[in-house]
């Protein structure tokens, strides 16, 4: 199993997991152009692509979904939540698949377990993916963990970690108030000090790679949320990746 960042951040989210002959993609917040451009930097055209599997509603996960799976024949796996919310605008894949957010399913070579979490979206979902060997969590977007979560992430081998703001920068930044209480809220999205708080929880001793994700251009610097993680794993910083909104995250290989 091998994964891959095509951008995270506020202004588009994608990433490519692979095991098999599956591909799968979990969300698309680009345009087909520039999600063409970004698989195409992987090694990878839309062609190749098995399905897509989408966490929630947010224009920045979606947003190009509807586009890319009608073009592409491509099924797309949601919750029913967010199946609803996305009825309900008129978004709509027509090929899709509705999952359970406590059951996992398979999607060609990949088991997939999605959990819930807390964010402001419909029915929000996280996942943690397995080849049958190793697992890969992934976990953005949300305000707060819980047990359920750490439940879930408890000894993986890769982990996607979300480090969105660091919470002095937030709180002088220039963010009107209203986003401020937002972004920080329960129902938001992790500062640095959350998903390092959250990782401490965590039994990190099969952890091969770690990524930090989602972080905010104005709110957060690279540097931070490397230090925040490192100081919990007692790593180098350097050893803390980076899922950058343009250039994301080149392959990793879990063996």
């Amino acid at each position: 199993m091998r994964f891959a960042c095509l951008g995270s951040g506020s202004e588009g989210n994608a990433l490519l997991v692979e095991s098999g002959k599956t591909r799968l993609l979990l969300d698309c917040g680009f345009n087909l152009r520039e999600t063409t451009a970004r698989l195409a930097r992987l090694g990878r055209s839309p062609s190749d692509l098995s399905a897509i599997l989408v966490s929630h509603e947010h224009g920045d996960h979606v947003g190009g979904v509807p586009r890319l799976a009608a073009k592409f024949g491509l099924p797309v796996w949601l919750s029913h939540g967010t199946h609803l919310q996305l009825a309900a605008i008129g978004q709509m894949p027509e090929q899709f698949h509705l999952f359970d957010t406590h059951h996992p399913f398979a999607v060609g070579d990949l088991w997939i377990q999605p959990f819930p979490v807390p964010h402001d979206a419909r029915e929000p979902t996280q996942f943690v993916f397995s080849d049958g060997a190793y697992r890969l969590g992934v976990l953005t977007d949300l305000g707060r963990s819980t047990r359920h979560i750490e439940t879930m992430l408890d000894r993986v081998d890769a982990l996607v970690l979300e480090c969105n703001h660091d919470v002095e920068l937030l709180a002088a930044g220039p963010y009107p108030p209203t986003l401020k209480r937002r972004v920080a809220g329960d129902y938001g999205h992790l500062s640095n000090a959350a998903a390092a708080a959250l990782l401490a929880k965590l039994d990190t001793r099969r952890l091969k790679h770690i990524i930090a994700a989602h972080l905010s251009r104005t709110n957060n610097r690279p540097g931070l949320a490397r230090q925040a993680l490192a100081q919990v794993l007692a790593c180098e910083q350097d050893w803390i990746a980076i899922a950058d909104q343009d250039t994301g995250l080149d392959w990793r290989q879990l063996l």
